[in-house]
């Protein structure tokens, strides 16, 4: 490596060292999502699957508080940590597939001014670590196709599973791998190779806990996941949100870069024939799919994560491989010297954002539903009313607010969704004495009240009203049911719709 190249990595290597010590500060004092909560409580009961996703950020989150405790950095550290080989395996990506140093830390630097990667990594849910294994996937296949030795498909088959144990998304990763061998005709030879095949058998064993819990539970995962991509109804208005929400997503001018760079590598062949396919297939294959989802439903932004690695590394080639005139040159150029400050800017300003509210003069914005801005001061006073009645359980009516209560009340207080128990199949059912004596019941206050509690209990008393707030901002309020005679059983245990008769 000559010193100019040993320059762009050592300057590349700081500059995203800095990026991720900027998320561990933003972790560190942003109240976590109610989903982020939610997977905190996985954590606690580690299992080979659940009921919305197979298990890997279960297993992150415990391997940051282990190290943080139970902290919202404790949550998000090994999240956001991942960063660092993740970013390491598209350097090395866009080094193997179009060469120099350049375009490599072009590369790495792109990935991690995205929002899926900044934003991504530090809230943590299942497609964190999906955008993790995600780039190593690619990475492994580059380098079966740098070196032609079959063992790296080993390494392959560990990494599509690594996916697997993140988000069912990662199954289409296989036919993905198949086009690019098919389209390719010096990589065909590979299907008559005992190599790929046991590469697949590796992903299958370490996606195996998550096949036996759903064989434990009805198969309830499988069904609720994979029914997704049954089409009910024709809605394509959905279509309308995909791009609008990448470009946020990936930011402006990332996003203008990696879509000339898709264009150069199909249309202007930029690059050899089995580095632009590669990237190619492991693009379209899983945006393939997500368009037709939103033909009947709303696609997530945060769903495409797989997507950004080969849409980074197109970016890269954008800017660094393929030949433009002056005027498409001189928006590259623009793109490629704002792309960071841009992104940085627009990292800071969601963080600022979403712990205060002051960019929208207070207002109400999408941040303000899920993360936890107020929890902590609801909670107290949800303590309070609770040690003040003397109920001996909470009781709650979703996920949500089941995981902020938990994670911000005293540790070991009785929290427990009152219904979808589902959910907590992998955990300890509370202790019947707990739901036996006088209980409270905290939801979002409503006019008409709860009447289905009537049902169960012989007495419900309104004794308080709750507010959370940001700032000045009221985000709901919440109202405080004391529960006394239960009438019987007072949790729910129907079962989930996918299982219903």
């Amino acid at each position: 490596m000559g010193g100019a190249d040993a320059r762009i990595v050592r300057n590349t290597a700081l500059m995203i060292l800095a990026l991720v010590a900027l998320r561990l500060v933003a972790a560190a004092f942003t109240p976590i999502t109610f989903d982020e909560a939610y997977y905190w409580m996985w954590s606690k009961n580690l299992a080979g699957g659940y009921y919305d996703h197979p298990p890997m950020v279960a297993y992150v989150i415990r391997a940051g508080t282990m190290i943080a405790g139970d902290t919202e950095l404790g949550v998000r550290l090994v999240s956001i940590l991942l960063a660092l080989p993740m970013s390491y395996a598209i350097y090395r990506t866009a080094a193997i597939l179009f060469g120099g140093a350049r375009l490599a830390a072009t590369s790495a630097i792109l990935f991690n001014v995205t929002m899926i990667a900044s934003v991504g990594t530090l809230i943590v849910t299942p497609d964190a670590p999906l955008l993790v294994a995600s780039s190593f996937v690619l990475f492994f296949l580059a380098k079966v196709l740098e070196t032609g030795r079959g063992v790296w498909w080993l390494a392959v088959g560990a990494a599509v599973g690594a996916a697997l144990l993140s988000k069912y998304t990662a199954m289409f990763f296989g036919a993905a791998i198949l086009i690019w061998l098919a389209a390719v005709p010096k990589l065909r030879r590979w299907f008559l190779s005992p190599w790929p095949y046991l590469g697949g058998l590796v992903a299958f064993a370490l996606f195996s806990p998550v096949i036996l819990w759903n064989a434990d539970h009805h198969w309830v995962s499988f069904v609720k996941q994979l029914g997704r991509a049954r089409i009910e109804d024709f809605r394509p208005v959905f279509i309308a949100e995909l791009i609008p929400t990448q470009i946020g997503f990936a930011t402006p001018l990332v996003f203008i870069l990696g879509a000339m760079g898709l264009h150069a590598l199909t249309w202007r062949r930029a690059g050899a024939l089995a580095s632009r396919v590669l990237i190619e297939s492991m693009f379209w294959t899983i945006v393939a799919y997500f368009v037709w989802h939103s033909l009947h439903a709303r696609v997530e932004a945060n769903w495409f994560a797989p997507v950004y690695p080969p849409f980074i590394v197109a970016a890269a080639a954008a800017a660094n491989l393929a030949q433009w005139k002056p005027r498409a040159r001189r928006l590259v150029d623009f793109c490629l010297r704002w792309a960071a400050p841009a992104g940085i800017v627009m990292f800071a300003a969601l963080i600022v954002q979403a712990n205060t509210g002051w960019l929208s003069g207070y207002r109400r914005d999408a941040t303000v539903r899920s993360v936890g801005v107020g929890w902590r001061e609801l909670a107290a006073g949800i303590e309070a009313e609770r040690l003040r009645n003397g109920a001996t359980c909470v009781l709650t009516p979703d996920y949500g607010t089941t995981g902020w209560l938990a994670f911000y009340l005293p540790r070991g207080t009785c929290v427990v969704q009152q219904n979808q128990r589902i959910r907590w199949v992998n955990m300890p059912e509370p202790d019947p004495k707990l739901l036996a004596g006088k209980l409270i019941y905290v939801d979002e206050a409503r006019p008409d009240g709860h009447p289905f509690l009537n049902d169960l209990f012989t007495h419900v008393t309104r004794v308080g009203e709750l507010q959370r707030k940001r700032g000045p901002l009221v985000v709901e309020t919440y109202g405080i049911d004391l529960l006394e005679g239960a009438k019987g059983d007072v949790l729910d245990r129907s079962p989930p719709p996918e299982l219903a008769p």
